[in-house]
């Protein structure tokens, strides 16, 4: 399941990035954002989400929430 289908409140582990941008991996990992980490959607918006990683709030776009897979 990805982030998009995640329920909102509920913590989820982070099982991998699907993602073959290395740029965008060395981004996500700077945020926290890494298999094994948890991660909570806290709001599904129109044009993505807002996820908590490690006690901080990142919006995020549709593309990148389907991207990460819990």
């Amino acid at each position: 399941m990805n982030l998009r289908e995640a329920q909102e409140g509920t913590e989820y582990i982070i099982k991998k990035i699907n993602t073959n941008d290395e740029e965008l991996n060395a981004f996500l990992f700077s945020l926290g954002c890494y298999s094994g980490e948890a991660i909570t959607v806290i709001a599904h918006r129109k044009g993505g989400c807002t996820v908590s990683i490690k006690d901080a709030r990142y919006n995020i776009d549709n593309q990148l929430a389907e991207a990460i897979i819990v």
